[in-house]
């Protein structure tokens, strides 16, 4: 009996529908639970990916050293997948990170150089490029790395499509690196270019991990807008209080980001009738207790 291995169960995640939050006017809202992947995130996807095509193409070989700016999720994954395949994995990130985040990129034997919160995501990628340059490990860039969407045109937007029998009409997906709905919008689109694809961004002022609002120097080079039919704009306070009703009216823990997925998910659910609406949940929510989102309000 050919046993699996841990890389073999990345993927393959449920998609659920909700109960209780209502879409109204006879629509059918699905959550995807990316925060059963093996190291809890949609990234554990990406994360193999570019690693396995490098391996592939000889650009790294285990014992290497791999250099990655992340803001959690993406570092946590590849983190698990350096541990799987033997690389030496050095991760940059603001310091602000919820300190499960952190915790976990150590437990998985990573190597963590903190940015300061001013300079956030945008210092931690300006950082890593410098250590690359320098020579000190090898990069996968996420934010440049086709292999990052290439994940999600080859296993999430399959399963989408699969798991609601074609009849998808909404995919909703938080913007961050933009991978997941590069990839899900261009398979999607290929089986029904009518399938609305709407992105995430953050209100100006909102911090929400996981979505970004990028300067245009920092916009990742695997965006292409004309992929994505609608951008919302997303409040924290907005993002926060419906990651906790999807917790407490759902039974679906999960962090900020997927808090973000299901506002938008809602408003596009009041917009139209009889749809198929699909949002990603990308963690889960243990990972944020640390910060106090999910206290009761005094």
């Amino acid at each position: 009996m050919d046993f699996p291995t841990l890389e073999d169960v990345v993927g393959h995640t449920p998609l659920v529908r909700l109960k209780r939050l209502s879409a109204g006017r006879n629509n059918t809202l699905l959550a995807k639970l990316e925060g059963n992947n093996p190291a809890g995130s949609v990234k554990d996807r990406p994360a193999l990916s570019m690693i396995n095509e490098a391996e592939a193409r000889g650009e790294i070989r285990p014992g290497d050293t791999l250099i990655e700016a992340t803001s959690g999720n993406t570092g946590i994954a590849m983190a698990m997948a350096a541990a799987i395949k033997g690389y030496r994995m050095i991760l940059i990130m603001p310091e602000n990170a919820s300190s499960e985040r952190k915790q976990a990129m150590a437990a998985f034997g990573a190597e963590l150089i903190p940015v300061s919160k001013e300079a956030g995501m945008e210092g931690a990628r300006d950082l890593a490029d410098t250590m690359i340059a320098k020579g000190e490990g090898k990069p996968l860039n996420q934010f440049a790395n086709p292999d990052n969407p290439l994940a999600h045109y080859r296993t999430t937007g399959p399963e989408l499509w699969e798991q609601t029998g074609g009849r998808i009409t909404h995919f909703i997906s938080s913007m961050g690196t933009t991978g997941t709905i590069m990839g899900v919008s261009r398979y999607l689109k290929e089986r029904n270019p009518a399938i609305q694809i709407v992105g995430l961004q953050p209100e100006d002022g909102a911090s929400i991990a996981g979505i970004r609002r990028w300067p245009q120097e920092y916009l990742p080079s695997i965006f292409d807008a004309s992929r994505v039919d609608q951008v919302l704009d997303i409040g924290q306070h907005e993002a926060e209080e419906y990651m906790r009703r999807l917790a407490r009216e759902e039974g679906i823990l999960a962090g900020v980001s997927s808090g973000g997925a299901l506002a938008g998910a809602l408003r596009i659910a009041e917009q139209v009738e009889n749809a198929v609406i699909a949002f990603i949940v990308c963690d889960r929510g243990d990972r944020y207790l640390s910060t106090g989102l999910f206290a009761p309000e005094a």
